[in-house]
């Protein structure tokens, strides 16, 4: 979150201003397809408690993996990418306490007040610190931002391999379940994206970014939410596994969108 916070600048404020149906269309779809894909795949599979209350906290975080639109060069909205990633990290300390709530609700007790303040120490607070870093430390931003990125890996793999490794032998025992929950999960995010914001009358390009917006989650912050909110470990396991399926799918995505070119420019002109 410092990381993503400190490549935050006002342009990016402007750049919202010119592109509002596309930053509104991607957030909306943000919280709403995921939410909800979390809540019918629980139903549908009939998840134990714990395990849907863990699906549907990562459907209701935030995205926050805007790289693969860089990886996709061209053939996605970089520009896109950044504003949708901020819109719904700010605002992901009041929606992913209030869907989770609302959704997650429904299988297991849900402090609503206790995961909006950890929400604003996770997310906001280091995204604003970055940001102010940014604007008036920019040497020192400079500085360190190379070695941001991998910082975040390692703190990704850490936090994802310590929830798997506590929960070893339940996964054993129910990991196929869950792990094609989360395939669902994120297979429905990254398909309704892109179909619903093309029905939105977004570009080609937008809808792409969209699609991979949607359909990765900040899975990292679900992790941490589970552990310190509730009681059951087993609620961060979806979150873990959840890290792993969005990257798969979502490289497989950009991978095949970047060897498009010469269908994407023929869309882009019937538009």
């Amino acid at each position: 979150m410092l990381g993503m916070g400190m490549t935050l600048t006002l342009d990016d404020l402007r750049g919202a201003l010119a592109m509002p149906k596309e930053v509104i269309s991607g957030f909306i779809l943000q919280y709403s397809v995921m939410p909800l894909s979390a809540f019918f795949v629980s139903k549908l599979l009939r998840l134990p408690s714990h395990y849907a209350a863990g699906l549907i906290l990562v459907g209701c975080c935030p995205g926050g993996i805007q790289i693969l639109t860089s990886l996709m060069h061209l053939r996605g909205n970089v520009a896109l990418s950044v504003l949708m990633t901020a819109a719904s990290t700010m605002s992901a300390v009041v929606m992913t306490p209030f869907l989770t709530a609302k959704l997650a609700g429904q299988f297991v007790a849900v402090d609503a007040a206790g995961l909006l303040m950890s929400t604003l120490q996770v997310v906001l607070l280091p995204v604003l610190v970055g940001a102010l870093l940014n604007q008036y430390f920019q040497s020192f931003v400079k500085m360190v931002s190379p070695l941001m990125p991998p910082i975040a890996v390692v703190t990704v793999a850490v936090l994802c391999g310590n929830a798997i490794a506590q929960n070893a032998s339940a996964i054993l025992m129910s990991g196929r379940q869950v792990v094609l929950a989360t395939c669902l999960l994120h297979a429905s995010g990254f398909f309704f994206g892109y179909v619903l914001a093309r029905l939105l009358k977004v570009d080609v390009s937008s809808a792409r970014t969209i699609s991979i917006e949607v359909g990765m989650q900040n899975s990292v912050l679900g992790v941490v939410l589970a552990g310190q909110h509730f009681g059951n470990p087993l609620t961060a396991v979806p979150c873990a596994v959840s890290s792993v399926c969005h990257s798969i799918f979502g490289s497989v995505l950009a991978g095949i969108w970047r060897c498009t070119t010469a269908t994407t420019t023929a869309e882009n002109k019937q538009d």
